[in-house]
């Protein structure tokens, strides 16, 4: 027998629904992290479809890293101030603002990339492998390889999870959104780095 005690548990770690709680603690036998796996597994069929629903709630959260050598600022959006509230979407956003701190992305997703950044870098990869002997004719596949890496390295939702490297961040979101039952979205980042802004002097 499921209780609403651990109905409200499991509610509070996910934010999913009454009804789904209640089938998913049936479904495990009362294990409440089985619950939290089925869930997971359940919700990833429909996280997709929450996509592009618009998310004006959640959090903006600060990550500081190296006794203050490395800060990050950033907003995270749910759908509802309940889910901005729920530990599992904040533990989400704090493990964003690490991934930021250590990875140091220049831009959220390939979308937000300036065309005219792409065509400059195409343009140095180009000259680069030419400059390395390859054969003209595999030119552009090489340069497309390594316009993808660019995209891994630069983007956020592109970098490999530190938490999981075998695991995209785009991919870690998609996780949350099924978790949640909301659409999860990075708005916004902010990166210093002590001393980056500091005036360089020519050393002798």
């Amino acid at each position: 027998m499921v209780s609403s005690e651990q109905v409200k548990e499991l509610r509070e770690r996910t934010g999913a629904g009454i009804m789904d709680c209640k089938k998913a603690l049936a479904e495990a036998g009362g294990d409440m992290e089985k619950a939290i796996v089925i869930l997971r597994e359940k919700g990833l069929a429909k996280a997709a479809k929450k996509v592009g629903r618009t998310a004006a709630e959640g959090i903006i959260d600060a990550y500081i890293h190296g006794g203050g050598r490395i800060g990050v600022l950033v907003e995270v959006n749910c759908e509802t101030d309940f889910v901005a509230r729920n530990e599992e979407f904040r533990n989400l956003v704090k493990d964003i603002a690490m991934q930021i701190a250590a990875a140091n992305p220049r831009y959220i997703s390939r979308s937000d990339v300036p065309q005219e950044v792409i065509e400059r870098e195409r343009e140095i990869l180009k000259a680069q492998a030419l400059n390395e002997g390859k054969p003209a004719h595999i030119v552009d596949k090489i340069v497309d390889g390594r316009i993808e890496k660019f995209f891994e390295e630069n983007c956020l939702m592109e970098q490999p999870f530190i938490k999981d490297p075998d695991k995209k961040v785009s991919e870690l979101i998609m996780e949350k959104i099924a978790l949640l039952g909301e659409n999860i979205t990075i708005t916004r980042f902010a990166r210093f780095e002590r001393g980056e802004a500091a005036p360089k002097t020519e050393q002798e």
